[in-house]
């Protein structure tokens, strides 16, 4: 087995984080790996920052990595991976998904939303290895905007050497079942577009 792996989700309230970090801790479960996790979600309920931490490895020691030290960033809101970015190790994998959530200082006209190329450029500094998704628009397109996490997470899996049917077994078993299949189509499209 492969020494801890580190991953750290983020974005706001409501865009899934904690399902997607609950399916990824799973995902490693599955796969034969000691998984830890471990969450904050603040102001979750009122679009506040939310992060969760996920470790996979045969001795895991902490539920939350260390600051430079993830070796997958995954950001469900565009800012947010700029504001993550020093958790990174360098080098590290950042999936970011295309989606602006102006956050409140941008909505009461404090502040100005930065442009999608001054956050690339910001990140950039970090790591080459940003893969930009629009896990919105797909999941939109899929007919429900609530499974953008699971193209994120199928993005996310083909950087994995976890097989794509124990990734869809853990979705399966934790979404309701109404939506188990639009979950599979935002799974393999996000595979498409990692």
């Amino acid at each position: 087995m492969e020494d801890v792996i580190n991953f750290l989700f983020v974005g706001v309230g409501g865009q899934g984080i904690l399902t997607a970090s609950d399916i990824a801790a799973s995902v490693g479960l599955e796969a034969g790996y000691e998984a830890k996790k471990s969450e904050v979600h603040g102001f979750s309920q009122r679009g506040g920052v939310v992060e969760s931490h996920v470790r996979w490895g045969e001795d895991v020691g902490a539920p939350t990595a260390e600051k430079g030290t993830i070796d997958f960033l995954i950001a469900l809101e565009v800012l947010e991976s700029a504001r993550w970015i020093d958790w990174l190790r360098p080098d590290g994998a950042l999936f970011i998904n295309r989606q602006r959530i102006a956050p409140m200082s941008v909505t009461v006209g404090d502040a100005s939303y930065p442009s999608e190329e001054s956050i690339l450029e910001a990140v950039g500094r970090r790591t080459d290895d940003v893969t930009l998704v629009d896990g919105f628009g797909i999941a939109e397109e899929l007919g429900d905007a609530r499974m953008t996490n699971t193209v994120l997470l199928g993005a996310l899996s083909t950087r994995l050497s976890v097989r794509p049917e124990t990734w869809l077994a853990v979705i399966e078993r934790r979404v309701p079942p109404k939506y188990v299949e639009m979950n599979r189509k935002a799974f393999e499209e996000g595979r498409r577009h990692g």
